[in-house]
Parts: structure tokens; sequence; C-alpha cells
């Protein structure tokens, strides 16, 4: 009985120096890392090739620029989905690449939470790898 009791207390304190060092590289790498996501910025082209969008990181739109072309067509409804379109393929793949930066650091799937707002989420994974579940 008393073996298990050392077991788990040895498996406690090598977690506690494994989450103490990730720690201190996230605390090294993290404000690096940061500033490389707050540079990012992905252009989605719509299908037809007439809109174009950039977002930043946060899936903001920074431009849009639209082909004089597309007036040919004066379709009101087809031109705002089709922007709406270009501009969410844009912030998904800027919010892949700030989730591949991060990556080395923190699980892509708790990135990924972290980022669209899921706290119940991150708190569960959390959770998980508190308790060895990784």
């Amino acid at each position: 009985m008393e073996s298990f009791a050392r077991e788990d207390g040895a498996d406690m304190q090598a977690y506690a120096e494994e989450l103490r060092a990730a720690f201190m590289r996230l605390q090294e790498e993290a404000p690096a890392m940061h500033e490389k996501a707050k540079a990012v910025q992905v252009t989605e082209k719509s299908k037809d090739g007439l809109i174009s969008a950039t977002v930043g990181a946060r899936g903001d739109l920074i431009r849009l620029d639209i082909d004089p072309r597309i007036y040919r067509r004066p379709d009101s409804r087809q031109l705002a989905d089709a922007i709406t379109e270009t501009v969410q393929r844009a912030a998904e793949k800027a919010q892949s690449k700030v989730i591949e930066l991060f990556e080395p650091l923190i699980p892509s799937e708790q990135m990924k939470a972290h980022l669209e707002g899921d706290l119940e989420r991150v708190l569960d994974q959390m959770a998980a790898q508190m308790q060895g579940k990784r």
C-alpha cells in the first residue's frame, strides 16, 4: 500500500515539474509568438476572383477589394454572400495560422477553444491535463 502512495507522489512531483517547465517555456517564448500572431494577415479571394478580403489575426477585416467587373451582375444578395463567405474563409485561415504559431507551447485544441472564447472547453481541457488525461 505504501508503494502506491510513493508512486502517486512521484507521479505528482513529475507532473508538477512538467507543468513548471512548460510555464517557464511559455513565459520565455510567448511574447515573441504573441508579436508574430498579432502580425498575422490573410488574404482570400472569392471563388470568381472578383472579391479580395484581408483579415488580421482576430479575423477583423483590414482590407476589402471589389473588382469593378462585379457590376456586370447587379445582384446585391449574391455580392453580400460572396463578401461574407470570402471574409469567413480568410478569418478561418488566420485563426489556423495563430493556432499553428502557438502549437509548440499550447495544444492546438486548447488554443482553438481560447480563440473561440469557449472558456468552459478551455477549463475542461486544463482539468483533464491536471488529472493526467492529456
